[in-house]
């Protein structure tokens, strides 16, 4: 099991134990739990230390090295690694050379490491990475959140705070918290065998954002397509299917650019026929987000959700969901329908790191825009129109 797979597993139990009880106070040994905030300045604490630390390392020429051939080597997506990961491998050999180089015992970098929450490192910036030759010419920086100032050292110490909208000249290499899937690397994808034909359901084959909603500091920005549908018998919805780059299979997409063309799965036609016999008479939501922290876990606030959607009801009412339907041809498409439930069945709103919520998928009729090669728009906050996408059933 990846370091990341176990760090997402225990942020979901911690998010299920949340919804259920209230925040502890302490633990089962009467000691005091510390309250977000305060663990929130903890991780950032330890994410500065680390950053200075390989930042020094930077000083050695064979470090840098080194360095530049595991990331240019690395098959994930914007040639990142995984630090930890980085830092244990090859007998331990980059955290041996980070104590030395830092002046600091082995024991004492791997309790930092221990301490931190998982981290990934890379160049952000397409520029800076093709730039660097492996030089002294570089920056270390860190920053617990997007839109964060990130703080940054040179190889010599010196400490700088950057811009949080505008990189600066030199190569900045950023250490942040993990948001990819090292599991799903090109050596784990099918490669050998035809793989079996996409399965019907609902296809997007189109989509265009306003906007990236990433910073600069978190690089290309991780966009993600849920159908939220009834929780239960509740009025709360809950997320049904995520695509997105670390959803794998037919579901996964990877849109790096304001616009994005291909075909991508939502909700495969046994999904749906599943969710209308178990929730006869419900349909379901098509929500956008640019995913910040655990790629198909949707983190954001459940209050900030539930005011987008009563904006958007009492602008559109009844008419902010969808539903597959077919014509008297027997052609089957994907329409406009009312969705009753606005209140996400798990709130996270204790959560730092959000996901940046885009909107919610109306069709084009409803809300009177159109765009080519669209069919649904995508509507935000103050409904604002923050994308369109189109949607294809098959």
């Amino acid at each position: 099991m990846s370091i990341m797979t176990r760090f997402g597993l225990l942020a979901l139990a911690a998010l299920a134990a949340a919804c259920d009880r209230p925040e502890p106070t302490a633990s089962n040994d009467g000691s005091p739990v510390a309250s977000p905030a305060a663990q929130r300045q903890t991780e950032r604490a330890a994410l500065d230390r680390i950053a200075r630390r390989l930042a020094r390392a930077m000083a050695d020429p064979d470090f840098r090295a080194y360095l530049k051939r595991e990331l240019d080597r690395s098959p994930v997506v914007e040639h990142k690694l995984q630090l930890q990961s980085f830092l244990h491998g090859s007998g331990a050999r980059a955290l041996k050379e980070v104590a030395r180089l830092s002046a600091a015992s082995e024991s004492a970098v791997e309790a930092e490491v221990r301490e931190a929450i998982p981290l990934e490192i890379y160049f952000p910036v397409p520029a800076h990475r093709a730039a660097w030759s492996g030089g002294e010419d570089v920056l270390v920086a860190s920053a617990r959140e997007d839109r964060d100032s990130p703080v940054a050292y040179d190889p010599y110490g010196k400490r700088q705070v950057l811009s949080p909208d505008v990189p600066p000249a030199t190569p900045v290499l950023s250490v942040v918290p993990v948001e990819t899937d090292f599991s799903r690397g090109p050596g784990n994808l099918m490669c050998c065998y035809e793989p079996p034909p996409p399965p019907p359901g609902l296809y997007m084959t189109y989509s265009h954002f306003a906007q990236d909603f990433e910073g600069w500091f978190k690089g290309s920005p991780e966009f993600e397509i849920h159908i939220l549908g009834q929780a239960g018998t509740t009025d709360s919805l809950k997320d049904y299917q995520c695509s997105g780059q670390p959803a794998g299979g037919y579901y996964s997409f990877d849109q790096n650019s304001l616009d994005w063309t291909g075909n991508v799965l939502l909700f495969s036609q046994v999904q749906l026929n599943n969710y209308k016999a178990a929730h006869p008479n419900q349909n379901f939501r098509i929500i956008a987000l640019e995913d910040d922290d655990t790629g198909c876990v949707i983190k954001f606030d459940s209050n900030r959700f539930k005011n987008l959607l009563g904006t958007l009801q009492a602008q559109y009412p009844n008419l902010t969901g969808g539903k597959d339907t077919t014509s008297g041809s027997l052609v089957k498409w994907v329409k406009r329908a009312n969705a009753l439930q606005k209140i996400l069945s798990q709130a996270y709103s204790f959560i730092t790191t959000q996901d940046d919520l885009i909107g919610n998928a109306v069709e084009d009729v409803v809300v009177g825009q159109f765009f080519p090669n669209a069919n649904w728009i995508v509507k935000g906050e103050n409904n604002m129109t923050n994308g369109w996408i189109k949607l294809q059933m098959r």
